[in-house]
């Protein structure tokens, strides 16, 4: 490894020298220094089947061998076809049409341009407007950072965002103030202000309303309460607001369905995937929508008015492909579930009785534990600590991969650690993330309690 600072351009410190990766494996990931290191959140929630998965690595050499890119504005290619098809079907319901991109944001990006396409096709060119929530992520484009309830990451670009409304966080460990007892009370509340929100800004101003069904980075693995999502599409039906669903992160079987928002019984407008699509093999993301905004679009301008110069790469969904053809014949999406509850209970028996836990959440692959100072209160650590980037170190040097993050309980304070392994991984390995978390854990807020 040189010491000389790297040329390109991340989120590393400019002195940072990162270990360089050669080879991965399943689970595991290995750098030149032979350190073996265990991938506790699938990078970002982003390798579902891991690494060098040899039914995926087969489907691209093929592909490659064919064609890298029949251009999507000229030419039709069975991968893509095929592909189209599968989601399709795996989305089900009214949500039958597919525009492909390069990632998530472009996905949540493609998503606002839709919505305000089809508004403008029904009548409406005036809801130019989007609802979404605070502690939420959507993506590093200008208008998905609009969207974003994220204040670190907003922060360098705030005078040129777009002006999105936002509503609380749904959130059971924090509710808002307003709520009553347990999680119909809270869902009830949470759809009583998303209402007086439209009502305020003028619900014919409004085109969509965005959220993620369990929130990823900006909250770590929160769950929606039981009833919101229902209550939410209610309010958007009565008030002609599409229903966006952002399952970049959640989604793609990670959370004990395909379709995410399917376990709270609701059908989105339009829904966004990415991360568990590719598998981290090719960069794609995709806008899956309803066939009446596809047709409504179609009826008054002929095309929908989104693409890019990869949308539908070749290669890109060759290899999509394969991962979700896996996926489907191994039963990967019931795995998750039951394998999931599993390591909850990992989880609990590791950090239930820690003091300074006071939330171990999530569904299916995808689990959070946020840290706190005061149990009792749900007080959190002081942000100068930087306990999220502590613990990100820390488990590294213990060949762990995890994602934590900081400002999780009002984007300035709070801390929370998020998991998101390999649908592949097996009971034996999730313990070893378990036990490596609990012990940069341990080294972690004995310094926080020390400083």
């Amino acid at each position: 490894m040189s010491g000389r600072p790297h040329r390109w351009v991340n989120q590393h410190a400019p002195t940072q020298i990162l270990p360089k990766a050669l080879k991965g494996e399943g689970v595991y990931l290995y750098d030149a220094a032979g350190r073996r290191y265990i991938d506790g959140s699938g990078g970002p929630a982003l390798f579902c089947l891991g690494h060098s998965h040899p039914e995926v690595l087969a489907a691209m050499r093929g592909q490659l061998e064919a064609l890298e890119f029949g251009y999507t504005t000229t030419f039709t290619t069975d991968a893509i076809d095929a592909l189209s098809e599968l989601l399709v079907e795996q989305a089900g319901g009214n949500l039958t049409r597919v525009s492909y991109v390069s990632g998530g944001s472009e996905a949540n990006e493609t998503a606002m341009k839709l919505a305000l396409q089809v508004q403008r096709a029904r009548g409406f060119a005036n809801r130019t407007r989007f609802v979404a929530r605070n502690q939420s992520w959507h993506g590093y484009t200008i208008g998905t950072l609009s969207l974003s309830g994220h204040p670190a990451r907003r922060a360098p670009y705030e005078k040129a965002l777009l002006d999105v409304i936002h509503v609380s966080a749904a959130n059971d460990y924090r509710p808002i103030a307003t709520t009553g007892r347990g999680p119909e009370a809270l869902a009830e509340a949470l759809a009583a202000e998303f209402e007086q929100a439209l009502l305020a800004a003028g619900p014919e101003t409004v085109a969509a309303f965005f959220f993620e069904p369990v929130v990823g980075a900006a909250g770590g693995a929160v769950p929606a309460p039981a009833g919101y999502a229902r209550r939410m599409r209610e309010v958007c039906a009565r008030y002609g607001v599409l229903m966006v669903s952002d399952e970049v992160m959640c989604g793609v079987g990670r959370c004990e369905a395909w379709r995410a928002l399917a376990v709270d019984g609701v059908e989105p407008d339009i829904m966004t995937i990415a991360k568990g699509l590719g598998g981290g093999y090719m960069p794609i993301g995709a806008a899956i929508y309803s066939e009446q905004v596809y047709q409504d679009i179609i009826a008054a301008d002929g095309r929908v008015a989104s693409v890019h110069t990869y949308s539908g790469h070749t290669l890109a969904c060759a290899a999509s492909l394969a991962v979700q053809t896996v996926i489907r014949r191994d039963d990967l999406v019931e795995k998750c579930r039951v394998d999931g509850l599993a390591l909850h209970d990992m989880l609990t028996a590791s950090f239930g009785q820690n003091p300074f836990v006071g939330d171990i959440r999530g569904r299916g692959f995808f689990r959070a534990i946020e840290l706190v100072a005061d149990r009792e209160s749900k007080t959190p650590f002081a942000p100068e600590l930087g306990l999220a980037a502590r613990v990100a170190e820390t488990a590294f040097e213990n060949g762990l991969i995890c994602y934590p993050s900081p400002g999780t309980a009002d984007g300035i304070r709070g801390d929370h650690v998020l998991l998101a392994p390999p649908f592949t991984a097996s009971r034996e390995e999730l313990a070893e993330i378990v036990d490596k978390l609990a012990r940069t854990l341990d080294t972690v807020l004995a310094q926080a309690r020390a400083a």
